[in-house]
């Protein structure tokens, strides 16, 4: 069994629900959570809905006491997929629209399009024809004139556990680029690359995770929402490339009508992240972790010990860490 995985607040099934149950396969399981403004009902046929209320009754010691209002309420979702047994988990955004080749299975090891060395990738422009300028979100301002060269290619075989797919029309830019460049765009097709101790922030809108990375799942709370699935991103780079693991990205497999969003407010939640990205990255190279499956968990403490340490999130954030590892461990999602 596998797991799709989507939080929504909509008040009805957006045109990317509706697709996302239209293509579902047999062994998917859909799960769709709900937040405060969400409805108490959700009607969606092949989906399985839980509302806040349902989410707060499970026996997860987390539910107890994760955040309301907050883009996070998705842990529960992963838990809900731990716990059914997921081989594999997607998540994805009520906004992107999937294509038909979403739920195709991909390869966790790969064996070219391997790049390794230090320093920072601008990945969409490895997914672009030309020369303009396009970046993610979470990449850092200071380095977005600059064209890196990815000349270091490993020929060897690499696990990648975190897998990230790009998407076409209105990708994941940041509201500096929404603010004064042009939309929408298009990506390649059928392109990807992995990489290994070179960083590229990652989102929550369309990637899928091995269950050796399920601990790498958590979605702070205590930090603003349009930085949260980025710095996750960062920790659980910092945790794989310790075990010599990479981070794989593709082609798009949605296309992302976005939902309404007030760009002033966006730059305000992002520019601590503006401010902090490149910081973040260094101090997390410069903690001390361990490499290997059975020290995942302690990484992971010792990761947010050091955003907590820097003011960068909340000291609350702790313990809904040792929650969330807490629960994970309970219903089998450490893969060794």
């Amino acid at each position: 069994m596998k797991a799709l995985v989507i939080t929504s607040i909509a008040r009805s099934p957006t045109p990317a629900l509706h697709r996302y149950a239209d293509i579902l396969p047999d062994d998917f399981s859909f799960i769709l959570i709900g937040d405060t403004k969400s409805p108490t009902h959700f009607k969606l046929a092949g989906c399985r809905y839980w509302n806040i209320k349902e989410q707060q009754a499970l026996p997860y010691s987390l539910a107890q006491i994760l955040p309301t209002a907050h883009y996070a309420r998705k842990n529960i979702g992963y838990l809900l997929a731990i716990q059914e047994g997921a081989e594999v988990i997607y998540e994805t955004d009520d906004d992107n629209l999937p294509y038909q080749d979403f739920f195709t299975a991909r390869a966790f090891n790969q064996t070219d399009n391997i790049f390794t060395g230090k320093g920072w990738c601008n990945i969409y422009s490895h997914f672009i024809d030309n020369h303009e300028m396009l970046w993610a979100r979470g990449f850092p301002l200071e380095l977005i004139k600059e064209q890196e060269h990815l000349s270091k290619q490993k020929t060897e075989e690499c696990f990648t556990p975190i897998l990230q797919g790009l998407a076409d029309h209105n990708p994941d830019v940041d509201a500096v680029y929404r603010l004064t460049a042009p939309l929408p765009r298009h990506f390649l097709s059928d392109k990807q690359l992995s990489l290994i101790n070179v960083w590229s922030p990652f989102n929550s809108q369309n990637t899928i995770w091995h269950p050796q990375a399920y601990l790498l799942l958590y979605l702070p709370s205590y930090c603003p929402f349009r930085v949260c699935d980025i710095w996750r991103s960062f920790i659980a780079q910092r945790i794989c490339f310790e075990n010599g693991w990479g981070i794989n990205y593709f082609s798009p497999t949605v296309r992302q009508d976005r939902n309404y969003h007030n760009l002033l407010d966006d730059f305000r939640d992002e520019y601590v992240g503006y401010l902090n990205n490149m910081r973040m990255v260094q101090h997390l190279l410069e903690l001390p972790l361990k490499g290997g499956a059975a020290h995942i968990a302690d990484n992971l403490l010792s990761c947010y010990r050091l955003l907590i340490q820097h003011q960068w999130i909340g000291a609350q954030e702790l313990g809904l860490v040792e929650r969330w590892i807490n629960d994970v461990e309970k219903w089998g999602g450490i893969s060794s």
